[in-house]
């Protein structure tokens, strides 16, 4: 029985991948150096050969639900080793960053988040939010008086939650959709090249195989695996770090707001301050040290789309800080402007979060417990 296959290059596809900050794909000869050097290439579907081909081929569709793409550290071994500079390492990155675009909707926001000379959008766009709805609830109070510096007194806790827990609601969804179409294209890649329908989806299973391989996706066990640019691990560590320690910290916060009918400010020595406090020195650390790195780095994709999110977490953890310092140092005059200036940039964080670079902590998680899970399926 012969197996006859019809294949469409999408050439518009090709051309986007080239684009990438100089990406040719043309370099690449399939010598299947870049699956030899990678030490976390599986025997039986080495990559990132078959992306490479796939992507010259222009198969749109088998490269954006394939979960192999998200098992890639970008560690760059693949890159360094490779004889023609075709970059396959820079290659996976961007069809990951096209994947959150295929997935994450409203492509307008794509639009808006990708082009550098929209960027004062991003800032404008928060801050006519955050007036209207103040002056609107008439609980925004751009003159607060008092001994003590806080910040509630000029932007209130509950003029935070209107504004920040529909947005993140808002954000919940698109991600639930996103990686709904995101598996339902992963199933359905199974049936192409010959292979058989694969049986109905277990749920169950596959949260199952999701909570087991959450301990090694957080610790980047397989980051220790690469030859190349090996301390990377430690700096996105450091990243992930702060913001899920700063996530606890402000649900401990509300906690103590709602529950334990605690109001701020807090003294500095008080436990989740510290927390706090490390994990924004943490983020400042890290991102200047990933910013240091990736400049040096001359063989490695830098991209608009990879800046924007180190410069916003950079940015989040300055001002952050700067706020702290400026109420510590009781200059009125400039905590409050800059408190909404952080405001902003945490605005820019939840907002955008499915369509920034971010989004393939979610994606990355659910490829990889997927690729565990089909394995555990057969």
């Amino acid at each position: 029985m012969t197996l006859s296959l019809f294949i469409e290059p999408d050439l518009d596809f090709v051309a986007q991948i080239n684009s990438d900050a100089g990406l040719n794909l043309k370099k690449c000869y399939q010598c299947a150096t870049c699956s030899v050097v990678c030490s976390i290439s599986h025997d039986n579907k080495p990559f990132p050969r078959k992306e490479m081909l796939y992507a010259s081929w222009g198969l749109k569709d088998r490269l954006i639900a394939n979960p192999d793409i998200w098992l890639c550290y970008n560690c760059g071994d693949c890159s360094t080793l490779c004889p023609r500079d075709a970059r396959p390492g820079d290659v996976l990155n961007t069809l990951r960053k096209m994947s959150i675009q295929e997935y994450s909707k409203p492509a307008a926001m794509h639009r808006l988040l990708n082009d550098p000379w929209k960027l004062p959008w991003l800032f404008i766009i928060p801050a006519l939010i955050i007036f209207t709805m103040g002056l609107i609830t008439g609980l925004m109070n751009l003159s607060p008086g008092g001994d003590r510096i806080v910040f509630a007194h000029f932007f209130p806790v509950p003029l935070i939650e209107m504004i920040f827990i529909p947005l993140s609601l808002g954000v919940t969804l698109v991600f639930f959709l996103g990686i709904r179409r995101f598996l339902m294209k992963m199933r359905n890649s199974y049936t192409g090249l010959g292979k058989a329908a694969p049986a109905p989806f277990d749920l169950k299973l596959f949260l199952i195989t999701l909570i087991t391989q959450l301990p090694p996706i957080i610790k980047h066990e397989r980051f220790s695996e690469c030859s190349e640019n090996k301390g990377r691990k430690i700096l996105h560590m450091m990243v992930a770090f702060s913001f899920t320690s700063l996530a606890f910290v402000a649900g401990a916060f509300v906690f103590a707001l709602y529950v334990l009918n605690s109001h701020g400010p807090y003294d500095q020595i008080n436990p989740v301050k510290i927390l706090g406090n490390v994990s924004g020195i943490a983020l400042i650390a890290g991102s200047l040290l990933l910013i240091r790195e990736r400049r040096a780095n001359a063989r490695q994709t830098n991209g608009y789309f990879d800046w924007y999110l180190l410069g916003l977490a950079l940015f989040l953890g300055i001002t952050g800080m700067l706020t702290q310092m400026l109420r510590l140092a009781d200059i009125a005059w400039a905590a409050y402007p800059m408190y909404f200036i952080h405001l902003l940039f945490a605005f820019n964080l939840v907002a955008f979060l499915p369509y920034t670079k971010l989004a393939h902590l979610v994606y990355r998680t659910v490829a990889i417990a997927y690729y565990h899970y089909a394995k555990e399926e057969k």
